[in-house]
């Protein structure tokens, strides 16, 4: 009897950003065009894990490789508001 194969779990960084309609939208930066939006951000997850799954479907997926950061920037009298 063949051995089922053993899944491999990859982990990925997802951006995510409400726009000005209210709904969400998730971009995946290390696969390009990897990308998807919900109304609600439980919504968004689920979509979220079925388009990797998409993106790393095709037969060569494009991955960058992808270092985010940090920074601090002194900020006088701004009217930005980050949540």
């Amino acid at each position: 009897m063949p051995k089922k194969a053993k899944l491999r779990v990859m982990k990925f960084k997802v951006l995510v950003e409400k726009g000005e309609d209210g709904y969400y939208v998730a971009d995946v930066p290390e696969l390009q065009g990897c990308h998807t939006q919900a109304k609600s951000q439980k919504e968004l997850m689920k979509r979220v894990k079925e388009v990797i799954e998409l993106c790393l479907k095709d037969a060569e997926p494009i991955i960058k490789k992808v270092d985010i950061k940090e920074i601090e920037v002194p900020v006088q009298n701004s009217k930005l508001i980050l949540a």
